[in-house]
């Protein structure tokens, strides 16, 4: 689990840079995201999906926290885990959370994201 933490920790630095070129690399070419806004696949329409946040919220701190590893294998992996984040819309300061799920899959290069699902809690 140790390397899977590494690289979930790295992930979320290199969302928190607001540079889709320090995420790009940790993400498989099939990946596929699922967002309260859309379907996205590729690394194309993620791009324009993180940008798109990036652009409306303004200052956004990411975190992921109470992550719980429910499937790992020496080529994939699965996590559940509640998502934090603050930031400005519009110049007013705003924070929520949600619910995250992410696969990772195992690749030369080290692990990467294949798939990663954002929602919000269930009223």
């Amino acid at each position: 689990m140790q390397g899977l933490e590494k690289f979930l920790r790295q992930y979320e630095a290199a969302t928190n840079s607001h540079d889709f070129d320090s995420v790009q690399p940790l993400l498989a070419v099939n990946a596929v995201y699922w967002f309260s806004d859309g379907s996205f696949a590729g690394h194309d329409a993620i791009r324009e999906a993180f940008e798109r946040t990036w652009g409306m919220v303004k200052n956004e701190t990411y975190k992921i926290v109470d992550v719980r590893w429910i499937a790992s294998s020496p080529a994939t992996a699965a996590c559940i885990y509640k998502f934090q984040w603050d930031g400005e819309i519009n110049g007013i300061k705003k924070c929520g959370v949600g619910r995250g799920t992410n696969v990772m899959t195992k690749a030369r290069s080290g692990w990467q994201m294949v798939h990663e699902h954002l929602s919000k809690y269930p009223s």
